[in-house]
């Protein structure tokens, strides 16, 4: 298939979309962006890139840094995380209060709000600038040097960060963290605060499709752990949508309320795609549409 005339296609069949959900106004500096755009990228794990639309323009990845996050701690601390994440589908709104209460400070899967910011802990301990960390992977692995946090981002998501400030501080009553709470919480808004385009997120993911393998051929992770990261990205990826996304799309993958989206499909490529109009779950509206197309009609898939 011509994976370039593909990409065209989906551009054109999703202009019905843009403008449509809602951007996510509850980080301030995010609500003022143009809603009517929509990029899309593939990186080949052989190396060919291929893009479309507004894939060159530069966005919020917001929780999709997670899942890099999440890389970095497994490749430098092994499996220990586990012990303070679980690995389940939440069922409930991503910065939820209610379930990390209900399960003793232990957040359902690394994630929502809370898990993360315990990996962005542990990483804040092994690494001692846990978003930089997470930033030089993004670099190194897109070949992009200029990556880097958008401080208006980054500022206004501090300003406004009650949910995650009662969130860590949850954590830290029930002895889930090991450092500051102000410091956990400044590491985890800069680190959702780096701004890419859907050309760097696709190449700064192909590990995921490369079992674990970076773009110099090094290993940044085992197969395993490889593995284990496009299994929590199935189930617990897209918020409480995550069942929907894997009955339409069938592919691991990582949303942000930028909206961006990241999937995968192992052994094969890595799939960016970006449009801000959010639905009720926070996954890009458009975003979702191209990626139940891209499989739909390349037929690949997990499934």
């Amino acid at each position: 298939m011509d994976i370039q005339n593909l990409l065209d296609d989906i551009v054109a069949s999703v202009q019905p979309l843009l403008g449509q959900g809602e951007v996510a106004d509850y980080i301030p500096q995010l609500a003022s962006v143009n809603a009517k755009q929509f990029g899309i990228s593939v990186a080949m794990r052989s190396g060919e890139v291929y893009s479309s639309g507004d894939a060159d323009v530069p966005f919020s990845i917001q929780s999709i840094s997670k899942v890099f996050a999440l890389a970095l701690v497994l490749a430098r601390d092994g499996d220990s995380i586990w012990k303070r994440v679980f690995r389940e589908p939440s069922g409930n709104p991503f910065n939820s209060l209610v379930q990390l209460e209900s399960e003793d400070g232990i957040p359902r899967n690394p994630f929502i709000n809370a898990g993360a910011l315990v990996v962005a802990d542990r990483l804040l301990s092994v690494t001692g600038h846990p978003a930089s960390a997470v930033r030089e992977l993004l670099r190194q692995e897109s070949g992009n040097p200029r990556i880097d946090a958008d401080a208006d981002v980054a500022a206004s998501e501090l300003l406004h960060s009650h949910r995650n400030t009662s969130l860590a501080h949850f954590l830290a009553s029930y002895g889930n963290l090991e450092n500051p709470v102000e410091e956990v919480l400044e590491a985890y808004v800069k680190q959702c605060a780096l701004a890419m385009s859907c050309t760097d997120l696709a190449l700064a993911g192909r590990f995921l499709a490369a079992n674990g393998a970076r773009a110099d051929g090094t290993p940044l992770l085992s197969r395993s752990q490889t593995k284990r990261i496009n299994a929590v990205m199935l189930t617990c990826g897209t918020y409480d949508a995550a069942g929907e996304f894997a009955y339409r799309v069938g592919l691991p993958g990582k949303s942000g309320v930028g909206g961006g989206i990241v999937a995968v499909v192992p052994e094969h490529c890595t799939i960016s795609v970006w449009s801000p109009g959010l639905g009720r779950s926070g996954n890009s509206l458009a975003g979702v549409a191209a990626l139940d197309e891209f499989t739909t009609r390349t037929g690949l898939s997990i499934f």
